[in-house]
C-alpha cells in the first residue's frame, strides 16, 4: 500500500506531467522515483508535488513538476552521455539527469545553493553528478565538450559560448526570449558542426542571472 507521499508523488506524475504530453517512460520513471520532497526547503515541504514553482532563495526558484518533466523528454539524456546543467538550483533535476545520463556536471553561481544541492544529492546517493560553484554568465569554462546542455532557467538571448560546449552531434536546450512569450528552444549540432534549431513550446520562467533583458530608458 502507497504511503501519503507515494500516493501524492504518484498524483504528480499522472495527473500534471503526464497530462502535459510528457509520454517518454523514462522521464515518468525517474519523476517517480527520485523523491522530489527531498530537494524542496524544509518550510516548502508540504508543496513538494504542487503545480507551482517554489522559492529557493536568490529569487530562484524550483520550476514546476511539469516544466521539469518537459524540458527532462525534451533534451532526452542517454545513458553513457556527458550532461552539463547550467544552474543547479536545488539540485532537483540534477538529479533526474544523472538517472538518465552518464555524468552530470552542473554550475551554480550561489555558493549556499550549490553546497545545499551538494548535499541532498550525497544524500540521495547520487553519485555520478557533480555541482561546481561558479557563472556560466561569467568567466566559466568547462574545458570539455557534452553530450547535452540543459540551461534551467530562462535567457534572453543565448550566448554564443554556450554552442562551443556542445561535441558534434549533441544538442542545447534552452528557455529563450523576452518574458511573457519565451520559447524552450532546442538546438542541434550536426556532425558536420552545422546547427538546427527548433522551438518546443512556450513559458514564463524566471531569468538566470546575468541572463536577463537589457534595460531599456523610459520617459
Amino acid at each position: 500500500m502507497l504511503t501519503q507521499t507515494e500516493q501524492a508523488r504518484q498524483n504528480m506524475v499522472e495527473n500534471q506531467v503526464r497530462t502535459w504530453e510528457v509520454l517518454d517512460s523514462r522521464v515518468l520513471d525517474v519523476l517517480r522515483n527520485v523523491h522530489r520532497e527531498d530537494f524542496v526547503p524544509a518550510r516548502h515541504r508540504n508543496l513538494a508535488f504542487a503545480d507551482i514553482e517554489l522559492p529557493i532563495g536568490h529569487d530562484e526558484v524550483m520550476l514546476k513538476p511539469v516544466i521539469e518533466g518537459r524540458l527532462l523528454q525534451a533534451l532526452a539524456p542517454q545513458p553513457g552521455e556527458k550532461v552539463l546543467e547550467i544552474g543547479t538550483g536545488s539540485g532537483f533535476l540534477t538529479a533526474c539527469l544523472a538517472r538518465l545520463a552518464g555524468t552530470v556536471t552542473s554550475i551554480e553561481r550561489h555558493a549556499d545553493l550549490a553546497e545545499a544541492a551538494r548535499a541532498r544529492l550525497a544524500a540521495t546517493q547520487v553519485r555520478n553528478a557533480k555541482v561546481e560553484t561558479t557563472d556560466a554568465f561569467g568567466d566559466f569554462q568547462p574545458g570539455e565538450a557534452f553530450d547535452a546542455i540543459l540551461v534551467g532557467g530562462a535567457t534572453f538571448a543565448l550566448p554564443e559560448r554556450f554552442r562551443s560546449w556542445v561535441r558534434p552531434g549533441g544538442r542545447l536546450l534552452a528557455i529563450v526570449g523576452e518574458s511573457p512569450a519565451q520559447q524552450v528552444t532546442l538546438y542541434q549540432r550536426a556532425a558536420d558542426s552545422r546547427w538546427s534549431s527548433a522551438s518546443l513550446f512556450e513559458t514564463d520562467l524566471p531569468y538566470l542571472h546575468g541572463a536577463e533583458p537589457p534595460r531599456r530608458f523610459t520617459l
